[in-house]
């Protein structure tokens, strides 16, 4: 499963990304690239993840199939965050702030090797105890408002 012009991992048709939670019970699968990666450092994101930074990929709402029931947690008054009920994986992000956009998690993926990140956005509430020396992009807040 990889992006266009990648190799398919083993077992996995090429173009398809599919990602699970811990123990398998909500999965997704995509035919469609992410429309764009970024790496969050906003304290939302790291409090839901409670992880110091989280890797995004961003898709049209209607093309991600899933499998298994996901739960939802409503976390500010723009933001959904979607949930497996039973082992508590983060899976999903929906925003009104971005209508028809389903945001998943890139370490969620099957094959999260083949996850490239194009930038670093909220990049001004990074952890100053972490520290990245990639050459991306870092956006202070949201990307598209940089």
């Amino acid at each position: 499963m990889a992006e266009t012009g990648s190799s398919p991992t083993a077992g996995q048709a090429q173009n398809k990304i599919t990602g699970r939670c811990l123990c398998g019970a909500v999965r997704y699968e995509t035919a469609t690239p992410p429309a764009w990666t970024a790496l969050c450092h906003c304290e939302s994101c790291r409090r839901a993840a409670s992880a110091p930074i989280v890797a995004w990929m961003g898709f049209a709402v209607e093309d991600v199939r899933w499998q298994g029931e996901r739960a939802f947690y409503k976390s500010s008054r723009i933001a959904t965050r979607g949930f497996c009920p039973k082992c508590g994986t983060q899976m999903c992000f929906e925003s009104t702030r971005w209508p028809g956009e389903l945001h998943l998690y890139g370490a969620s993926r099957d094959d999260p090797e083949n996850y490239v990140p194009d930038l670093h956005c909220h990049h001004g509430e990074a952890l100053d105890w972490l520290q990245i020396s990639d050459t991306l992009r870092k956006c202070p807040g949201s990307a598209e408002l940089d």
